[in-house]
């Protein structure tokens, strides 16, 4: 009798064990052992594929559709001095959440865990709907930020184990293109309902598509057992995670709006995050099982792959949150279509995410990707540096896209090369890493271009109009046009220098992707000359 590990089988042709429809294939590598589905047909993959996409649109949605909802909310809960609140609790629960969510993944079987963040995101949307308070919403907002930390790292967790690295490329592009996507339809399909229905739509709206999502998962999905691991629960690593992250956040979301950037509550919260941080990784490198395994740092082109992350949330949080200032206080766009005014910079993104898939799928090779994804995005925002107040629309949206294929260079090689460079034991965790990365570096982003912004505005202006942007666009037409004229610089000079500074720091980015090492991917067919993977094995899917 055949033995396929540990289990036996009935022997098939040639003596060769019998597998079933969904086979595995263990494939042996230095750091351990990963498990990758080899034998779906393209046709199973894509009915997959339907209910993750939207599950990652509802997790990049959701960070958008509020938004123009917030004038609305505070007329009918009234508490506006509570209102940065609505975005902040659920920005930290996602946050803090993300590692949590990732180790549960390596430990637990993914399925159900994946399955558990999308109910609790759903039930925090429901509960978000029902509020008749701001704290209400803001407790719930936060509630449902703690199961949104799941849903973009269950998606390319899954993506992980469904799919082989060879494979993965072109799958994760589609799923890439999903980003820009909703980041863009956010805030016009907040507005829309909002104005037509009721702001509580824009949270009510997520339950039947996320149930849909759901029923098409748990039909579809199947997923192989998790090995045993052994060990108990990091929970002192887990709490301290919860306590710098948290710290974290809060010091870049308060630092130069709450708060000034020398004041004691952020020097305290920054401290603290620092303090946190370090007894962090102490705790992970000393217990069994970590709750972020820091041995998949060692790895250098995990590492890379991570940093650069970092950079894209840095780079592209900035420049989704201050071309819209720039589109409708100077070129005169409204919201609605400053928001269509971004389409050029989707087009970028979704362009070259499914174009990289598709070229990292069929040739094997990354490591032209991630360089190339960071000239192109230190040539776009290099480019909306030189933007001014005679800039014309056209214009802008070129450089908009530039940006835009640079960013798509760099989200589906990325996810890509992490996911390669460590064993299928650890993808959950490495995955809610790289995410966590991209999601630390908005926010500093955001904090520390914001900062910079609202000094540039107030120094050309005289702090004439302070931070300025309590002033709703329609009001400029009423003003002197000397005074227009003034504000109009201010805001110029205040988004080309938050450019100048976010391609200054891409250049990081540049340097590192260098160092990224072309690494054969798991499931590809060696080519002559190069080195062959080590023995695999077929087991059975359970």
């Amino acid at each position: 009798m055949g033995t396929t590990a540990g289990r036996r089988t009935r022997p098939g042709r040639q003596g060769q064990p019998r597998v079933g429809r969904h086979a595995l294939r263990k494939v042996g590598t230095k750091r351990g052992v990963a498990q990758v589905n080899e034998n779906r047909s393209k046709r199973e993959i894509l009915v997959v594929m339907s209910g993750l996409m939207i599950v990652m649109m509802l997790a990049m949605l959701d960070n958008t559709i509020i938004s123009p909802a917030l004038p609305t909310i505070t007329g009918d809960l009234g508490g506006i001095q509570h209102l940065a609140w609505v975005t902040t609790a659920y920005i930290l629960g996602a946050t803090v959440s993300v590692p949590l969510w990732g180790k549960l993944g390596d430990i637990l079987p993914r399925k159900a865990v994946f399955m558990t963040s999308i109910s609790i995101f759903l039930i925090g949307s429901a509960l978000s709907g029902l509020s008749q308070s701001m704290n209400q919403l803001i407790g719930f907002r936060a509630l449902q930020g703690i199961g949104a930390g799941d849903l973009m790292t269950g998606v390319m967790a899954s993506m992980a184990v469904l799919v082989s690295p060879r494979d993965r490329g072109k799958y994760t592009g589609y799923l890439m293109a999903v980003m820009p996507v909703s980041m863009i339809g956010g805030p016009l399909a907040g507005g829309w309902i909002t104005d037509n229905f009721s702001w509580r739509w824009n949270f009510y709206i997520n339950l039947p598509v996320g149930l849909a999502a759901m029923l098409v998962l748990a039909r579809t999905m199947k997923l192989p057992p998790n090995k045993v691991r052994q060990g108990r629960f990091d929970w002192q690593g887990s709490g301290l995670s919860i306590a710098w992250i948290t710290s974290a956040v809060l010091a870049t979301s308060w630092a130069g709006t709450q708060y000034s950037w020398g004041s004691p509550v952020i020097l305290g919260l920054f401290a603290l995050a620092a303090a946190g941080l370090a007894r962090f990784i102490w705790v992970e490198l000393h217990v069994a099982e970590p709750v972020v395994p820091l041995r998949v740092f060692a790895n250098r082109n995990f590492a890379v792959a991570s940093g650069l992350r970092f950079m894209v949330g840095f780079g592209m949080f900035g420049a989704m949150t201050f071309l819209p200032q720039y589109q409708q206080y100077v070129q005169g766009a409204s919201a609605t279509q400053s928001g269509l005014l971004m389409l050029p910079m989707m087009a970028g993104v979704v362009l070259m995410s499914l174009t990289s898939g598709r070229v990292i799928s069929k040739s094997g090779k990354y490591r032209i990707f991630p360089i190339a994804g960071s000239a192109l995005m230190i040539a776009g925002l290099g480019l909306l540096s030189l933007l001014g107040v005679d800039t014309g629309r056209v214009e802008t949206g070129a450089f908009m896209f530039v940006l835009g294929l640079g960013m798509g260079c760099m989200f589906s090689s990325t996810q890509t090369i992490a996911q390669n460079s460590v064993p299928l034991t650890d993808i959950s965790s490495a995955t809610a890493t790289t995410s966590f990365m991209q999601s630390i570096g908005g926010s500093l982003g955001i904090s520390l271009f914001g900062a910079l912004y609202a000094h540039t505005l107030t120094a050309d202006t005289g702090g004439q109009f302070g931070k300025g942007l309590s002033l709703p666009p329609d009001a400029l037409k009423s003003m002197p046009h000397t005074v227009v004229a003034t504000l109009q610089a201010g805001i110029s000079d205040g988004a080309t220098n938050v450019f100048a500074v976010a391609a200054c720091v891409s250049i990081l980015g540049l340097v590192g992707s260098l160092f990224i090492k072309q690494v054969q991917l798991r499931g590809s067919i060696p080519k002559q000359g190069t080195a062959a993977p080590e023995p695999v094995m077929d087991i059975a899917h359970v």
